[in-house]
């Protein structure tokens, strides 16, 4: 093979892997998942390209089937792959979540900021029959959740303000839209040390959430999320245990 052949090959292949990572950020921004003819529209590609693209990604587990009409979302091969970048923080983090978990009897996850969105990386899992979890892996807006606006209010101005779109997507009835009314929220929780969301993502699910920051300076997010009927007239209680955990960790982080 001539050297141009060979820099044409090389050529070809960073473009498929380039396309690849593409619909692999959009599937992320879209937990539910998309059809090939929705996936092609929003990365701007030849639908016989993605369809290619998306038959190597589903073999090699990184993309699944989202429902019987044909539609993809993230595979299980990536929720791994997110786990593993993030294990030696979760690994450390895990027994405050544990402890928080038994001490509460609620669901605790563990986020952390990724592309413009909350990435959860860890979840303890408590045994109610009604509650409301979320997969290691799934990513989910900054704006109406707890995870989110405890790590928005933990970053400057600036970079909340580059993080955030011009217009923020409403999803239910109660999710805040204004950027404005956003900000002057964000400084209440700088101020209280804990957010609060009250069914704004999705309805009849609300949750508390707190910043804590590693050795190294990254910010990662506690959120405990749970039915409203068990939030409502529990919200301090919540949060206290919450601020407790997160300042646990803190010190952790301080003298380790």
């Amino acid at each position: 093979m001539t050297n141009d052949n060979q820099d044409q090959s090389k050529a070809a292949n960073v473009q498929v892997i380039s396309r690849a990572a593409k619909i692999l950020r959009t599937l992320r921004a879209h937990p539910k998942g998309l059809s090939l003819s929705q996936i092609a529209k929003e990365v701007g590609m030849a639908r016989s390209t993605v369809q290619r693209i998306v038959t190597t990604l589903e073999q090699e587990r990184f993309i699944a089937s989202a429902s019987v009409n044909g539609g993809f979302r993230l595979g299980p091969e990536i929720a791994m792959l997110a786990g593993a970048v993030h294990s030696d923080l979760r690994e450390e983090i895990r027994p405050f979540l544990i402890e928080l978990s038994n001490q509460i009897n609620e669901t605790v996850d563990l986020s952390v900021l990724d592309n413009g969105k909350v990435l959860f990386v860890d979840q303890i899992i408590a045994p109610h029959p009604l509650q409301a979890t979320s997969q290691p892996g799934a990513s989910f807006p900054l704006h109406c959740t707890a995870n989110g606006k405890a790590i928005l209010a933990s970053l400057p101005l600036a970079k909340v303000e580059n993080l955030l779109p011009e217009h923020l997507q409403q999803y239910t009835e109660h999710t805040i839209t204004s950027r404005a009314e956003l900000l002057r929220e964000l400084e209440q929780v700088r101020i209280k040390g804990v957010s609060f969301v009250r069914e704004e993502h999705i309805l009849g699910i609300c949750a508390v959430g707190a910043s804590v920051v590693d050795r190294m300076g990254n910010i990662s997010a506690v959120s405990i999320p749970l039915p409203s009927t068990r939030f409502y007239g529990h919200e301090e209680r919540l949060a206290a245990a919450l601020n407790h955990t997160c300042q646990a960790i803190s010190r952790h982080f301080e003298l380790n």
